[in-house]
């Protein structure tokens, strides 16, 4: 289910959003600060830290008003796309997501908003994710659900233009989550749902 399979654009999609990177921010909307505060206050102490995985363009890297945070720095495969996110003034890193330039419990957080789906090794991005937050720390993870009938329709659809889209469940999703290592929860579900796995406070609880 987490494996990489045959598209148009190539694993992880990427020569589709760098010709979509002078458009993106017209046609996508951001991601909702309301959702992205609840989740990320799930964090034991201050989030400072924090990356946007796949992030594009920096939709998500806007983070909510009042969060104590440095500069989101948004990771990427995509030049076209980091290009607009060094536009837009943040941080931006070109990288795998399964092998994220980022060291060990170096950060307080992690958002992955829309683009879970676009990656070729889902596994291999959440033991990396488990491997950079540093414990007490979150992923917050928004994704489309493919169970639900819009969620079928989008699959579909991307599908249809080339896309090596894998859409997974809440409750898929939740399980990798755990098996490697993290506590979760999903705040919300629906179309667009929204998975939260926190690093153990001690490293000792997830061993």
């Amino acid at each position: 289910m987490f494996g990489p399979g045959d598209s148009t654009f190539g694993p992880g999609d990427v020569r589709f959003f760098d010709r979509l990177a002078p458009l993106y921010d017209f046609v996508m909307p951001g991601a909702d600060p309301e959702v992205l505060a609840d989740a990320l206050g799930v964090a034991t102490g201050p989030v400072r830290r924090v990356i946007d995985v796949g992030g594009g363009s920096g939709r998500a890297a806007a983070l909510p008003a009042g969060l104590d945070a440095d500069g989101p720095v948004v990771v990427d495969a995509s030049a076209g796309m980091l290009a607009r996110a060094r536009e837009r003034g943040f941080g931006a890193v070109r990288g795998d997501a399964a092998r994220l330039p980022v060291h060990s419990n170096a950060v307080d957080a992690a958002v992955i908003v829309d683009a879970l789906h676009h990656f070729p090794d889902v596994s291999g991005t959440l033991a990396e994710l488990r491997r950079t937050i540093r414990p007490g720390g979150v992923v917050v993870i928004r994704e489309f659900d493919p169970s639900h009938p819009l969620g079928r329709v989008l699959a579909v659809g991307e599908r249809a233009i080339g896309m090596d889209s894998a859409f997974v469940t809440p409750a898929a999703l939740r399980d990798a989550l755990e098996a490697t290592g993290f506590e979760t929860a999903v705040p919300d579900d629906g179309f667009m749902y929204t998975v939260v796995g926190r690093v153990p406070d001690s490293e000792d609880a997830s061993r």
